[in-house]
């Protein structure tokens, strides 16, 4: 009798020896990090551009910012889908279930940190947490905050602007998400979701917890790379770009005048600017780098990133399908006017 078997493909060294690769790759990512602004002067100084040009400002930004956006996005995004290996949207929903607003609207906000959901999930998302009967006001505190305030935006910000601004993005963005669900708890919406997802069958919101093992952590970081990083490096590369041209050509000045402070308009402008424009935190934040080293005022320019992440046109188009038109609008006018909030205070306070 034959008794050979087909031998089992073996793993990877990451997936065989995780600890020893997840310490290895931690101290080779710290090791480019630092070598990555001598790098960037080295590669312009080696062109035949002026340092202290225009061009020479700008080619130093890109050279500088690229690496650094995509070795920041990279480990939070590892990082992050190890995490996230734990918050799939079953364990969401049944942590979010039975439990009374004001406290699950904080639940909420928190969760959408750490979660990977994106307005392309919007729909999905929603469709579950009202068959799980998680309230509609909780409900938008999670979909505000889960693109707004999600980890590659804290990480960005970290790595650029320090923890005092990552801190104040944190902190506004919980705020506004926090607030708007409430609000719209209050009022008692629930008429204005389509007849069709009104009229779904409830279902349980429990889960069975499977036990993960270090290993599948470190191949979820892995898949998490290649889908996230993979579709937003256009967009980071476009930022960046965008971001680079506002360093090396717009005048202080002139950004500084419609953009800062003294303009009391300048905030409403800026949200008007960022709803209908289609990126992430990824893309955006480049060129936040770009607006404040030119002036810009910090209110104005983090009510611009917000109404950019939190109220891009293509989620109202997505959830369009599960919103009536009221209701969506209900969701614009809340976010909008606490976005506005935001930036007219900090202008005022700093």
């Amino acid at each position: 009798m034959n008794t050979s078997t087909t031998p089992l493909p073996s793993l990877s060294w990451p997936l065989r020896q995780p600890v020893w690769f997840l310490t290895l790759a931690a101290l080779v990512w710290l090791g480019l990090y630092q070598t990555l602004l001598p790098g960037s002067e080295a590669m312009v100084a080696a062109l035949p551009v002026e340092r202290d040009s225009h061009l020479g400002g700008a080619l130093q930004f890109f050279l500088y910012d690229t690496p650094k956006v995509l070795m920041l996005l990279t480990g939070v995004v590892f990082v992050m889908g190890m995490v996230n290996s734990y918050f799939t949207p079953e364990r969401t929903r049944a942590l979010l279930a039975g439990r009374t607003e004001g406290v699950a609207n904080v639940m909420a906000a928190s969760l959408g940190i750490v979660t990977p959901f994106c307005s392309c999930s919007a729909v999905p998302l929603f469709i579950g947490f009202v068959q799980a009967g998680v309230p509609l006001g909780v409900t938008f505190s999670f979909l505000i905050s889960a693109p707004m305030v999600n980890e590659v935006a804290l990480a960005l910000l970290f790595g650029m602007f320090g923890w005092k601004i990552a801190a104040l993005y944190l902190g506004l963005g919980m705020s506004v998400a926090i607030v708007a669900g409430w609000i719209i708890g209050r009022l008692k919406m629930e008429a204005h979701l389509e007849d069709w997802v009104r009229d779904m069958p409830k279902m349980s919101a429990g889960f069975e917890a499977a036990e993960t093992t270090l290993a599948d952590r470190v191949q979820a970081g892995f898949a998490s790379v290649r889908e996230i990083v993979g579709k937003v490096w256009p967009y980071i590369l476009a930022g960046i770009a965008i971001g680079a041209g506002i360093h090396g050509w717009v005048p202080q000045d002139f950004m500084a005048s419609f953009m800062g402070k003294d303009a009391w308009w300048s905030v409403p402008l800026a949200v008007l600017i960022g709803v209908p424009m289609y990126t992430n935190a990824a893309g955006v934040i480049p060129i936040v780098q770009a607006l404040l080293a030119k002036g810009a005022a910090l209110g104005t320019v983090l009510a611009f990133m917000m109404s950019v992440i939190a109220l891009s046109l293509p989620e109202m188009v997505i959830l369009r399908k599960v919103l009536k038109i009221r209701l969506i609008a209900t969701f614009v006018g809340v976010v909008a006017t606490g976005i506005l909030i935001v930036g007219f205070v900090f202008n005022a306070v700093l």
